[in-house]
């Protein structure tokens, strides 16, 4: 069954991620041990995934995901399974604050880039939406096209020429979008840590072959030509993020190098924004979101502590919002998922289900 989302991005939304369950957890490492095989281990995966759906409803949000239960990592599942892409284990992982190093493991390209028409996400698509079978929409979360824009990502032995390349990943994108479609995918989130380190003063744009200037052009072509003949009745949202790790973040900046081009011009239905903290700056980049245009999810609770937030306060940094962007075209979530990676952020799964339930309250109390 497939579930109209006209009205996504909700009042009340989440980006996507969940804390594995221990059940999960606990499963995985027998597979990895070679004690239960592949299909042994989806049983437990769809059984975990169909708990959090019924968790996800009971809290009263109007959108559920799949948490993510498949994946060890946000982005690299989903990207080393296009064709011309593979996983595998660097030197490094990626630095984030206070110099904690990641889990090594990324993405390159090793040829020409396309869709994999028997991409594992879409029967896993078609498996999880069975599972909540009309009960709410539907969510998939996929790493933004922008994601095979990192620098060490294109091999420029196969693509020299990186407007060649970017040609292939719009197409890419746009015959995964179709394929998500037919599968009975109707809300689309692309999740985009790129983009949002475009707007980085943290990251140096002046020590490479590229300008930042040129790069923001081009993610949003890459962008808008994906979406270019998305179906009407098909929701695709921006997922922007500094970085989601145990807890922790990669980088800082605002949102101010980015809002003339992106905010403005970006054929999205929906922004979702870290506004959690101070290092997301301020709200006046709102003002380059077309008025009656896309919605702008405001990620005012924090995915990385289990605290729940001061409510007045929220209250007044959604009206403070509305000056910039009006307040029928704002939502709220939290900044990030809970589990950007299989490792997790710190808090307790009381603590995660805690904050959709206040999400929903807020929600209710300040849209009616």
């Amino acid at each position: 069954m497939v579930v109209q989302a006209k009205t996504a991005p909700f009042r009340a939304d989440h980006v996507g991620s969940l804390l594995r369950t221990e059940k999960l957890l606990q499963a995985r490492k027998e597979y990895q041990a070679g004690q239960i095989t592949d299909q042994q281990l989806r049983e437990v995966e769809n059984q975990e995934i169909s708990y959090i759906v019924d968790k996800q409803i009971e809290v009263g949000l109007e959108l559920v995901s799949d948490g993510e239960f498949r994946r060890r990592f946000w982005h690299t599942d989903f990207l080393e399974h296009l064709h011309g892409i593979e996983g595998y284990v660097p030197n490094t992982g990626f630095i984030f604050n206070e110099d904690e190093e990641t889990e090594r493991y990324d993405v390159r390209n090793i040829g020409k880039v396309s869709f994999n028409p028997d991409h594992p996400f879409l029967q896993d698509f078609k498996e999880f939406n069975a599972i909540v079978d009309g009960r709410a929409v539907a969510k998939q979360t996929i790493p933004s096209p922008n994601q095979l824009f990192n620098r060490s990502i294109r091999d420029e032995s196969v693509y020299p020429d990186i407007e060649v390349y970017a040609q292939d990943v719009i197409q890419t994108y746009r015959d995964a979008v179709k394929a998500f479609y037919d599968a009975g995918v109707r809300y689309l989130q692309f999740d985009d840590v790129y983009i949002a380190g475009l707007s980085s003063p943290d990251i140096p744009f002046n020590d490479g072959e590229f300008s930042r200037e040129y790069l923001i052009d081009l993610a949003l072509k890459v962008i808008n030509a994906v979406l270019e003949d998305k179906p009407e009745d098909l929701v695709v949202t921006t997922h922007l993020c500094r970085g989601n790790y145990r807890s922790n973040w990669a980088f800082e900046g605002s949102y101010d190098l980015i809002a003339p081009t992106l905010f403005a011009k970006e054929k999205v239905d929906g922004f979702f924004l870290e506004y959690d903290d101070d290092r997301s700056g301020g709200f006046k980049p709102l003002d380059h979101i077309p008025a009656g245009g896309p919605r702008v999810v405001l990620g005012l609770i924090t995915s990385k502590h289990g605290q729940l937030e001061d409510k007045e306060t929220i209250k007044q940094r959604v009206e403070e919002a509305s000056q910039y962007v009006p307040l029928d075209q704002l939502c709220l979530s939290p900044q990030c998922g809970f589990s950007s990676t299989h490792h997790g952020n710190k808090l307790t799964e009381e603590d995660q289900w805690n904050k959709l339930k206040y999400i929903v309250a807020l929600a209710e109390e300040i849209w009616g």
